[in-house]
């Protein structure tokens, strides 16, 4: 007898090909037959008859590296039909650590990814993977090895060249974290300490991936005025230790940018007739991060502490407002290519500036009587820099072109907050819904290859990605007809529609709609 057994659906196997009506068993985790199995038995009997049965989708930028310490059923992901989080993202995680840096990481880490009460009991790789892997997981976890973290490790939080011997230390932390399970290796180059790092450096130090065939990860060092040289750079590093370039989220930021579209599409083309190269995108115009990257790089060197003292300094202030106002070459200026009009508070720590959630700087100025400048400043202060943003920056006729692209798979980016991005929640079925039923921008076996077998094979998880026999359950199952976020900017905590069963390793976490805590998840580790 099966574990379960899923009935007449319309299946999807995650190679791009067209579906196929088909039954399929689970059992042990694992997909145990496929086919006509009309007279087959199962502890459990899934009808989907009119519905599409396909892999689990593969969230390939997540932050979910806090919240699956204390809410690990991580129901705004499975709800969506997600079955594995590649956390890590953007350089910047809970690990490696060492202990003299928690407490000035954790004010990172809130920053980006929300105030979650946790005690920081770990301090390498293998000991956080190993403190996931015995939470009660919803979806599986796969883990980025995080440049910030290691850099912090091996050079601190100052901005200056690594030594030679400082690149061999980060290197071996490198390797000890992919030996641990890292499925690859994560750089964000407008965060610090990521962006003290060299071109060169960079380059060294993922030699380490090469020799593995796992990809870098990179928030390039700019999506915006500069996006073209940032690319050149991206390629050179792949070029210089020939590892695999994975890029996040992937476009151009800035009305005033768009003129560059057109170029970055060309520049993609060429490097990948020159490299191996991926990329993930968000199905929206608007991005999410922390609040502080409106502050100048130079606020940020060496560390959060130093960030709010320089904030709390009036001298320091007006330089913040010269070089926002004026620019500094190579950064990406939030206030200048989303307007302060267009960048909305997401979550702040405490209680004193919760009126501040859901209004753009604009609006934060006159709530606070103050130059909307000073108004963000003071918020960034007062709740030690644990405020993050939403920003609106681009053009949707550009989110469907990346969209379509065959280099292209979906990602959540996803930041939890008191007000969050939509995209924490309705990021595939929007894909689903919106621009494969509604826009019909891609078809649906295309749109299921880049939400399950494309991720899969990027990031070598090995019997993921596919139905096929002998492949882990993880499995999703939905409406083509009905699928569709329901979250908006304005109401963004709302759970998609048509997307009744979700399975991983076997284990149903939504079932019948209803979200099931129980541990389920697995942390998902590359092997050799």
């Amino acid at each position: 007898m099966f574990d379960i057994l899923i009935k007449n659906g319309t299946c999807y196997a995650g190679d791009g090909k067209a579906g196929f009506v088909s039954d399929i068993a689970v059992e042990g985790g694992v997909i145990a037959a496929i086919g006509n199995l009309e007279n087959a038995e199962a502890k459990r009997v899934i009808d989907a008859r009119n519905l599409a049965v396909t892999p689990g989708f593969i969230d390939t930028h997540s932050h979910s590296d806090l919240v699956a310490l204390v809410e690990p059923e991580i129901a705004n992901k499975t709800t969506q039909g997600v079955t594995t989080d590649i956390i890590g993202q953007d350089g910047m995680s809970l690990a490696p650590v060492r202990t003299e840096y928690i407490d000035v990481w954790k004010k990172v880490m809130a920053g980006l990814e929300g105030q979650y009460e946790v005690e920081w009991d770990w301090h390498s790789s293998a000991e956080y993977l190993a403190r996931l892997e015995a939470q009660p997981l919803g979806p599986n976890l796969a883990y980025l090895a995080p440049y910030g973290n290691i850099r912090m490790c091996v050079v601190g939080l100052e901005n200056r060249p690594a030594t030679k011997d400082e690149v061999k230390k980060m290197q071996d932390l490198l390797e000890e974290a992919i030996l641990h399970g890292a499925v690859g290796l994560s750089t964000g180059l407008i965060y610090p300490p990521c962006n003290y790092a060299s071109e060169d450096e960079i380059a060294e130090l993922t030699k380490v991936l090469t020799k593995y065939g796992l990809p870098l990860v990179i928030h390039q060092r700019s999506e915006a005025d500069d996006i073209l040289n940032s690319m050149d750079e991206v390629v050179r590093i792949s070029r210089k230790s020939g590892c695999p370039i994975h890029f996040s989220h992937f476009k151009v930021c800035g009305k005033k940018n768009a003129h560059l579209f057109d170029a970055v599409m060309e520049k993609l083309g060429s490097a990948s007739k020159e490299i191996a190269v991926s990329f993930d995108q968000y199905p929206y115009t608007a991005g999410s991060t922390t609040f502080s990257v409106i502050l100048p790089p130079w606020v940020h060197d060496g560390g959060a502490d130093k960030a709010l003292a320089r904030l709390a300094d009036p001298v320091a202030r007006e330089r913040m407002k010269r070089d926002i106002r004026d620019g500094i070459h190579g950064w990406d200026n939030f206030i200048d290519f989303a307007g302060m009009e267009n960048i909305s508070v997401t979550f702040v720590k405490t209680a004193k500036n919760a009126d501040v959630v859901g209004k753009n700087m604009i609006e934060i100025g006159k709530l606070r009587g103050k130059d909307p400048l000073d108004a963000a400043f003071d918020v960034l202060l007062e709740e030690e820099m644990v405020v993050g943003l939403v920003d609106f920056y681009g053009y949707e006729e550009h989110v469907e072109k990346i969209l379509a692209h065959p280099l292209q798979n979906p990602c959540t980016d996803g930041i939890l907050g008191a007000h969050p991005h939509p995209r924490v929640y309705g990021s595939f079925p929007r894909i689903l819904g919106h621009y494969v039923r509604e826009r019909k921008i891609l078809d649906l076996p295309t749109a299921i290859h880049k939400m399950t077998g494309r991720p899969a094979s990027i990031f070598k998880m090995r019997n993921r990605g596919l139905l096929k026999k002998g492949y882990v359950a993880d499995i999703s199952i939905f409406d083509p007809e009905t699928v569709i976020d329901t979250a908006t900017y304005e109401n963004p905590k709302q759970f998609a529609n048509g997307i009744p069963y979700v399975i991983v390793c076997g284990r149903l976490v939504v079932d019948d709609g209803a979200v099931m805590k129980e541990k389920a998840g697995q942390v998902v580790r590359f092997e050799k």
